[in-house]
């Protein structure tokens, strides 16, 4: 009886070890996540079909550790003649009269103990796409990456697997070549004299990020 109570416990205890290893991660409750936002702001349109380049927006990325919302009057921009009385952008025009924030919904965070600097990646050749995906194709922004601590060490890790010239870093869809096997050796050899030349360190302590 011991014995089988003993090899029961030990099967439960790891049932519940997969569990909490699998339920409890970012991959499985924070990715797919898609808030319905206040206005339907399609970035499929505005950084797809028409190329508004992400800085546009969001304009603070390459300067600031968080990457800043537009403020109504950038939107109003185009649309005081673009689409200026659609009942869709009724509340970004009462903010732009107002001087009221849109109350945006948040998709996209770390927990507070984690330190992330938007401008440190950015300026240094990694893309919008290797944390929030292509983001220029979709009508509603979800949450594609999982954002976990082991995601951000495989980036840490192998810094050169993902960097890229910095003129490239917004432009989401772009790729050294439409051959696969170019496209990966081109990958690691520029992505290594990268690393090499803006001196980028493979921070993996704890103090990196946990400040």
């Amino acid at each position: 009886m011991p014995l089988v109570l003993g090899a029961g416990a030990a099967l439960a205890g790891g049932a519940v070890t997969a569990g909490v290893a699998y339920y409890v991660t970012p991959k499985y409750y924070r990715v797919g996540y898609q808030p319905v936002q206040p206005v339907p702001f399609s970035h499929r349109v505005h950084a797809g079909q028409l190329g508004l380049d992400c800085r546009y927006c969001h304009n603070g990325v390459e300067k600031s550790w968080f990457s800043n919302l537009p403020g109504a009057s950038t939107c109003m921009n185009c649309h005081n003649q673009v689409l200026k009385d659609d009942a869709r952008l009724a509340i970004v025009r009462a903010s732009a009269t107002n001087n009221t924030p849109i109350p945006w919904v948040q998709i996209h965070h770390v927990p507070d103990y984690v330190y992330f600097n938007h401008s440190v990646h950015v300026t240094r050749g990694i893309s919008c796409v290797e944390c929030h995906g292509r983001v220029d194709q979709m009508d509603e922004v979800r949450q594609e990456k999982p954002l976990s601590m082991s995601f951000c060490l495989d980036c840490h890790r192998d810094p050169a697997a993902y960097i890229r010239p910095t003129d490239k870093v917004t432009k989401l869809g772009w790729q050294w070549s439409t051959n696969a096997l170019e496209a990966e050796h081109l990958q690691e050899v520029n992505g290594k004299k990268f690393v090499h030349d803006w001196k980028v360190e493979s921070l993996q302590s704890c103090s990196a990020c946990h400040r």
